[in-house]
């Protein structure tokens, strides 16, 4: 059984409670999503890359869980027709909040430049 190593371990971690971050910070136009990135980019640690990738699932994660919810709801509701708007919906919703995710990215590579 292969061991699980410690930085992919902090790597999840870190991409939650960047997340948990943005979903508080939400309420502040632009420096919510970059102050909730920065902190993924800093408990992610590994450089500008490692921070920068943390910070970005931290802002687009949300958006996939609402995509897959839409997609599963609306099939489960309303059939394979339901199934297809739920996804097309969802698809929209993560190209919207794309911008969060960018500015997630901005914070997670200071953070992560920061925290080497």
């Amino acid at each position: 059984m292969a061991k699980k190593k410690k930085g992919a371990v902090s790597f999840v971690i870190a991409v939650v409670v960047g997340f948990v971050a943005m979903v508080m910070l939400h309420f502040i136009p632009i420096l919510g999503p970059i102050l909730a990135g920065f902190a993924a980019g800093i408990l992610a640690g590994g450089g500008v890359e490692r921070g920068a990738s943390a910070g970005f699932l931290s802002g687009i994660i949300g958006a996939l869980l609402a995509a897959g919810l839409l997609a599963g709801a609306g099939g489960l509701l309303w059939g394979w027709r339901g199934g297809l708007i739920g996804t097309a919906i969802g698809v929209i919703l993560i190209a919207a909040s794309l911008i969060y995710a960018i500015l997630g990215l901005i914070g997670g590579a200071v953070g992560g430049l920061l925290n080497p």
